[in-house]
């Protein structure tokens, strides 16, 4: 049910904005002019999964947002995490193992196939200069790369480390997957929204292999 080509399709933002949210699940429902798309926004600690392509975006620092696809069922999602571990703390997806398995679990109760997920990560970046002791970027890189090669998921793709922020857009049932790196020298309003998220607790939750640069 998707919306004329260059004009909001105003029925399925209303209805993804009616539709109860699950915790953990994004809910920045909005219009994207850029792409003349139906976009969400998934902010740190947060998930989306879904069948239509509509455009799922966040913005990177030192998180990791995993893509997830499965090709044969035509679904897919995204996450975006801050640390790898939470040290067995109950706060919601903003750490890497549980925010996996938000994401893995919600695409098998929407019928995608474990065998047949294909991942595309995001992130990681030092983009705080000075920070390298922390190596926060490089710790999640690692945890996610490490988690989807246990799972036996393969990653088709990555964009990882280095000192940029990172836009990332995922249409989730093409699997087509944008990232933009951003000038690294402004990190500020990122650092805030990194910071801003992890004083937030959030309860517990009950295309192809190329990337684009746009």
């Amino acid at each position: 049910m998707s919306g004329t080509a260059g004009a909001p399709s105003t029925s399925r933002l209303e209805r993804l904005k009616a539709q109860p949210r699950k915790p953990g699940e994004a809910s920045f429902f909005f219009y994207d002019a850029h792409f003349k798309n139906d976009a969400v926004k998934v902010l740190p600690g947060e998930y989306f999964v879904h069948d239509e392509d509509i455009l799922i975006m966040t913005t990177l620092g030192s998180c990791i947002a995993a893509c997830l696809w499965d090709r044969h069922a035509r679904i897919g999602g995204m996450n975006h995490f801050m640390l790898p571990d939470s040290g067995g703390a109950q706060d919601g997806g903003r750490y890497g193992s549980y925010a996996m398995e938000l994401l893995i679990n919600e695409l098998l109760k929407r019928g995608a196939s474990r065998s047949t997920l294909e991942a595309k990560v995001f992130g990681g970046g030092q983009v705080i200069s000075g920070m390298n002791v922390l190596n926060v970027g490089q710790r999640n890189t690692e945890f996610v790369l490490h988690y989807l090669k246990t799972e036996h998921i393969p990653v088709v793709s990555k964009d990882v480390l280095d000192v940029f922020p990172r836009k990332v857009c995922f249409f989730p049932a093409s699997g087509k997957a944008m990232v933009k790196r951003l000038a690294p020298s402004n990190p500020e309003a990122l650092i805030a929204q990194e910071r801003a998220a992890s004083q937030r607790l959030l309860p517990p939750a009950s295309g192809a292999g190329s990337i684009d640069l746009f």
